[in-house]
């Protein structure tokens, strides 16, 4: 009887062992806000194509809905109610496997009368504010996790004269302790705002909506508050916080020791922020809505973040300017890094404000262009529009009294008062056939100042200076113009980057977009194509193509030059001027019978040299380069815990400017590439520089890159980042407004891409993530979460050097080795390949000036050096670091690419056409490429669905040339859902595993138990038929 519960005691003890050792092998992950809530809901914005009453649109879904599927139509009880509305919220059950989720989706988007259905975002602002006794920096992401709410970027400012500003470009403060030139001096006097008031306008009449924290009704500073709604949650109508007091102040207060511009306007307070700085999309849905139906003038908008993408919200805004109503909003407090531009601020609709100080500096907080809408296939648009002084400006308190604030924020009011008063000045029964956002901008950046030191990406058209603006509007009559009005790229800093780099024969198209601004009415259309009229015979070297809007709407398009010099002026030096000229008509006014038609003027002014050798010549790949949004694409340093989405740009204009600023200064010319690599020619260049990219590869591109470096001489310089899918997988984290799940879409680089484009040539790089401080040449250098290389063929040149490995794998091993014996990893790698060279490197982020601690260009000027020139270092190329056999890892140890992602989504290249765009010359335009047949061929990776999107949201170029902002937004229009359902209804990338830290080691446990099961069983079977054979039954 012992040996039964003996072997039951044996075989639960091994089974109690497994699961054990399961736990310790795959241990409970602590993940927070990612508890889910199986009965939970989520709310649904539907859209409808036209406007009707609630109740019309609520039936109309029952009607066709039926009560099968479950939905639940949320009574929106706010001032717009009364009014027709073009949306609906819908609550929607959110269980994680919800198949009928995804069936009443697919249903509502087939219904004749609905438009498309978009996820609810909610919008955060616990940063706009700040915590100003700490004066701490608060954002969308903390410690590397997600605030709730809507992502946005970094909106704080400081109170009194001691701003402290976060410098993100070297993990540091900067102090802005100054004293102000006048400490009794108003910001209203600082733009001669008394010179207006004493012509007797005041802002009187003008009705002014002010989007933000709302206001108390017997604020004593306010001689007009005419109205204040409540959108949000909460049950009051006063402002808790004091930012939209102040923001209301600054406007319109009449208070003596911080006056507002237009004390007599009318105030109407719309409060879309809750006491915790939450609101969402559609809440400023319903009161865009209602700013339409009350006719409201001016609208001040101090939020923002990256997310054009927004669809409901951009295109509200879209609409909003439309109806005549100018929009004025901050550019972001994200300076002084490049491409951190904010939306809707970002929008050629709107009046985008950034900052500066009273010395006409621009502030650094303030946030720098280019747009990035356009990246990578097409340039960006300038951006801000103009600045205004947002450095300790006197505002409102929030009861009584008066404080200062810094801040893009409070740029926005300082411009949104001036406008205020602006319009005032046009008689009130005048008001709408003169002024209009597209009117309103060409007064302000016409009449804007230059400031002397920041370019056009930083300050716009510059200071806007009002009585300039005002005699501009005195006499204005309703005409197209286009900003800005002149490129002369002789004139610098201003024109930077066109300034810092001529033009010359055989280079990459330059492109300059601009935006036409149509003051005659909210649609227009381009009547003839833009013509080139140069004033000298020499002028006829420089070589024009046009792309731009087919409909300017609403008030505003783009117009955007891809400039060449022909072959013939290889040798041509000078300066070649002359005029662009476009002409613009609009269906007639109310009372006129002809369509109105205006001329459009841009000024040229060329710098052109001699076509420099080749080994002068870099070109930047900026085809495979993907940003965020629309996928999380992560950031590229993960020691960076506060903002940790990829979302500059990486073009060498935004936050790789300094690198581009540096290569200047040391006699390269850098172009870019914005098409595949079969659309450039190598025998021009002396380096191809691949940095930080994410996308795929053609199969046509891998083989011409190998052809271009072996056969042609090609130099190849890259900078891969870290690539881990057990750190990507840790990363994801469940959004609780969106409910679903955000995962990184791929590393900081595509390193299995990467290694699939350089497998030609024999090199590839590892999984782990390396941080570590190295010397080399003298130089001390930061690696920051960087790969390491793992395949390099013999004769080339590997540096190695101690570093910590912080992917997941490597934690581990990092605990059993101590720093002092840790093995030196391969990061840097040199190689001559027959006529090429090539060189590798495994961080980025000494090149990035969004998150770099110490920069590399020393390194990368000896790389150039060596893949441009042949010049070697001896140092670098030392003996002793050269391999006498090649590094080697097996292939089916590289890193993978992760299964569970639909990477077409996001991909240029997955499921899509090679085609050279309207960025490589022009002689490829349309084609495929340098040698390459006419046939078509799409890509595709083995075990990836191939999500094809609408060619309109793709930014297709084939036809229209440069996807500008103005077709962007055709694109948008036509089919968003497709482009944004990880936003709006689709489960992000790795799908919902709940409880999932028991599921492998419970599995394990099972296993054993039924193993051990089968087992025990068949060794009874054995013993029954040897005990049937004897005569005796072995004891069960």
């Amino acid at each position: 009887m012992k040996q039964p519960a003996m072997t039951t005691l044996l075989i639960f003890t091994i089974s109690l062992l497994i699961l054990v050792i399961s736990l310790l092998v795959s241990p409970p992950k602590t993940i927070k806000n990612e508890t889910l809530n199986l009965n939970s809901t989520r709310n649904y914005i539907v859209r409808f194509v036209e406007y009707k009453k609630w109740e019309d649109h609520r039936d109309y879904l029952s009607d066709n809905l039926g009560l099968k599927l479950q939905w639940k139509w949320i009574e929106r009880r706010n001032p717009a109610a009364k009014y027709p509305t073009d949306f609906g919220l819908l609550s929607i059950p959110d269980d994680d496997d919800s198949v009928m989720k995804k069936v009443l989706i697919e249903k509502l988007e087939k219904l004749e009368l609905v438009k498309d259905v978009h996820v609810d975002m909610s919008y955060e602002r616990r940063s706009l504010l700040g915590n100003f006794k700490t004066r701490e920096r608060m954002g969308a992401f903390v410690d590397g996790r997600k605030r709730p709410g809507k992502i946005f970027t970094s909106m704080s400012f400081g109170e009194g004269d001691a701003f402290v500003a976060a410098a993100t470009t070297a993990n540091a403060s900067i102090n802005w302790s100054r004293n102000l030139l006048s400490q009794k001096s108003q910001v209203t006097s600082l733009f001669g705002a008394e010179t207006i008031w004493s012509k007797g306008y005041t802002g009187a009449k003008v009705k002014m909506a002010i989007f933000d924290t709302g206001i108390r009704a017997d604020h004593p500073h306010f001689r007009n508050i005419k109205e204040r709604t409540n959108w949000t949650n909460e049950d009051t109508l006063n402002d808790n916080l004091g930012h939209g007091t102040f923001v209301a102040g600054v406007i319109a207060g009449e208070e003596a020791e911080c006056l507002g511009f237009a004390p007599d306007a009318e105030i109407y307070a719309y409060r879309v922020f809750t006491d915790a700085q939450v609101s969402y999309t559609s809440w400023f849905l319903d009161a865009f809505n209602y700013a339409i139906a009350t006719n409201m003038d001016v609208l001040n908008l101090s939020i923002g973040g990256p997310d054009y993408l927004d669809i409901p919200f951009v295109e509200k805004v879209w609409e909003l300017t439309a109806n005549n109503i100018i929009m004025v909003s901050a550019i972001g407090n994200d300076g002084p890094l490049y491409g951190t531009l904010n939306n809707p601020a970002d929008q050629s609709d709107v009046i985008g404000v950034g900052g500066i100080d009273y010395s006409d500096h621009i502030a650094s907080f303030s946030s720098r262009g280019m747009s990035t809408w356009e990246i990578p296939h097409g340039y960006g648009r300038v951006k801000p529009d103009v600045v205004a002084y947002g450095r300790e400006i006197m505002g409102s308190k929030i009861s009584t009294g008066c404080k200062s604030l810094s801040g893009t924020s409070v740029a926005s009011p300082v411009v949104a008062g001036v406008v205020c008063l602006l319009v005032s000045v046009i008689p009130e029964n005048n008001r709408k056939n003169i002024l209009n956002p597209a009117s309103m901008k060409q007064a302000l950046v016409e009449g804007a100042a230059k400031l002397s030191g920041p370019n056009m990406y930083e300050q716009g058209a510059g200071r806007v200076d009002l009585l300039e603006s005002f005699e501009i509007l005195k006499n204005y009559k309703p005409r197209s113009s286009i900003f800005p009005v002149i490129l002369d790229t002789t004139d610098c800093p201003y024109t930077w980057p066109f300034c810092r780099q001529p033009l010359y024969a055989g280079a990459m198209p330059v492109i300059f977009n601009t935006t036409i601004l149509n003051g005659m009415g909210v649609i227009g259309y381009v009547e003839n194509p833009p013509t080139w009229h140069p004033f000298s015979e020499e002028g006829n070297l420089v070589s024009i193509h046009f792309t731009y809007s087919d409909v300017i709407w609403p008030w505003t398009g783009y117009l955007a030059l891809h400039m060449q010099i022909k072959e013939e002026g290889s040798h041509f030096s000078g300066v070649i001027e002359g005029n662009v000229t476009v002409k613009i008509h609009s269906p007639p006014a109310p009372g006129e019978k002809v369509h109105r038609s205006s001329t459009c003027v841009l000024q040229l002014k060329l710098q052109v040299i001699p076509t420099p050798p080749r080994s002068a010549r870099v070109l930047w790949d900026q085809y495979h380069s993907i940003k965020y949004p629309p996928g999380y694409i992560p950031r590229d340093s993960l020691d960076v815990r506060t903002d940790i989405l990829d979302w500059h740009g990486d073009h060498l204009h935004t936050n790789f400017h300094i690198m581009f600023n540096m290569l200047r200064d040391s006699g390269y010319y850098v172009e870019v590439l914005g098409s595949p690599l079969t659309c450039f020619d190598a025998n021009q260049y002396g380096t191809l520089m691949m940095v930080d990219l994410e996308d795929e590869y053609f199969p046509e591109e891998i083989k011409k890159l190998r052809d271009d470096v072996i056969n042609s001489g090609l130099g190849l310089a890259v900078f891969a980042d870290w690539y881990n899918v057990d750190t990507m997988v840790k990363m994801r984290f469940f959004d609780d407004n969106t409910r679903s799940w955000w995962t990184p879409v791929t590393g900081g680089a595509n390193v299995p891409a990467l290694n699939d484009l350089l497998a030609p040539l024999g090199i590839a790089f590892g999984d782990k993530i390396l941080n570590g401080d190295f010397s080399v040449t003298g130089e001390q250098s930061r690696y920051a979460s960087g790969t390491n290389i793992v395949k390099f063929p013999r004769g080339g040149y590997v540096h190695s050097f101690p570093f910590s490995d912080d992917s997941e794998s490597g934690a581990t091993q990092n605990i059993l080795v101590s720093s002092t014996t840790k093995a030196d990893t391969p990061i840097l790698g040199f190689l001559e390949a027959s006529s090429g060279r090539v060189a590798v490197y495994g961080d980025s982020n000494c090149l990035d000036s969004s998150h770099m601690v110490t920069n590399c260009f020393w390194l990368l000027k000896k790389i150039l050096e060596f893949t441009s020139k042949n010049i070697k270092d001896p140092v670098l190329f030392s003996e002793s670091i050269k391999q006498d056999k090649p590094l080697h890892q097996e292939d089916n140890q590289l890193p993978s690419r992760r299964t569970d992602v639909n990477f077409s989504t996001y991909s240029a290249v997955v499921g899509k056409e090679l085609i050279c765009r309207s960025d490589s010359r022009f002689e490829v335009w349309g084609t495929r490429g340098y040698s390459l047949q006419f046939s078509r061929r799409n890509r595709k990776l083995p075990g990836y669905p191939v999500s094809a999107l609408s060619r309109n949201i793709s930014f297709d170029l084939e036809m229209s040339g440069l996807k500008s902002f103005e077709t962007a937004k055709s694109n948008i229009l036509d089919s968003t859902n497709k482009y944004l359902g990880l936003f709006n209804k689709d489960d992000l990338d790795v799908p919902v595993q709940v409880a999932s830290r028991w599921f492998v080691p419970v599995i394990v446990a099972v296993s054993g138990l039924l193993l051990l099961s089968f087992w025990r069983i068949q060794k009874k079977r054995r013993r029954r038929r040897k005990g049937s054979g004897t005569g005796r039954y072995s004891s069960p």
